[in-house]
């Protein structure tokens, strides 16, 4: 701080110049007479009695409190700017974060459509579905009663089965049964086959001779003729004689 000049008397005492006598609580700049150092005096009308003002002591409690203020300014000063720096990443971060949320909304929302288009194809296919399923549930009701009707014949086709079979097991019991019948008209056959090639045999010889007797019959009918003939002519004779 630059020193204001003070007005000296012609006795070289230091007087307060006029028009600027201190304010109470003020320093005063005076003009020691010994060292000729211009030193403050902190009382007030001191400069007017022209007694000496020793220098201010300074306060180690104030230097104290100022470096406990600067430092603490200066820490609450990288504190903040520490906080600033924090705010500005988390503001980025939040822009960055923010764009992402932005993509991923076009994003969900082009999914969004998309499903719509799928869900609504979906819905399609479902009623498409339903009409056939109702299709189908009147095929498979008239198949069930095709299959009903079916079950009845192949009921009925079994208990036929059923019968035939036992009938078949009857036939082969009559059989068993018969096999010596059988055995025995088969016998009987191959005899009476015998006895029919012997009757055919004896009906040719028979055949053969009838034939011979109807020639002879037929040459014993000309000579009959012929004699009657003859006897017919031998009566007509006599009468003419």
């Amino acid at each position: 701080m630059s020193e204001a000049p003070v007005s000296t008397p012609a006795n070289g005492s230091p007087e307060a110049a006029p028009g600027n006598s201190p304010n109470p609580g003020t320093f005063t700049k005076i003009r020691n007479p010994d060292s000729g150092d211009t030193r403050a005096k902190n009382k007030p009308g001191a400069a007017a009695a022209g007694t000496p003002v020793p220098p201010p002591e300074k306060s180690p409690i104030l230097s104290l409190v100022l470096g406990i203020l600067a430092a603490i300014f200066f820490i609450g000063t990288l504190v903040l700017w520490g906080k600033v720096n924090s705010r500005e990443r988390t503001i980025m971060e939040n822009g960055n974060r923010t764009n992402q949320a932005e993509a991923a909304v076009v994003q969900m929302q082009a999914r969004l459509d998309e499903n719509k288009a799928a869900t609504a194809l979906l819905q399609k296919q479902t009623d498409e579905a339903k009409v056939e399923s109702g299709q189908s549930k009147n095929e498979l009701a008239k198949g069930n009663a095709a299959a009903a009707a079916t079950q009845v014949l192949l009921d009925k086709s079994r208990v036929t089965a059923t019968d035939f079979q036992l009938q078949m097991e009857e036939a082969k019991v009559a059989a068993l049964k018969h096999q010596g019948e059988v055995e025995l008209a088969r016998t009987q056959t191959a005899v009476m086959l015998t006895q029919l090639n012997k009757a055919k045999s004896d009906t040719a010889e028979l055949q053969a001779k009838l034939n011979q007797s109807t020639l002879l019959a037929e040459e014993l009918q000309v000579k009959l003729a012929k004699a009657e003939k003859e006897i017919s002519q031998l009566l007509k004779s006599p009468s003419k004689r």
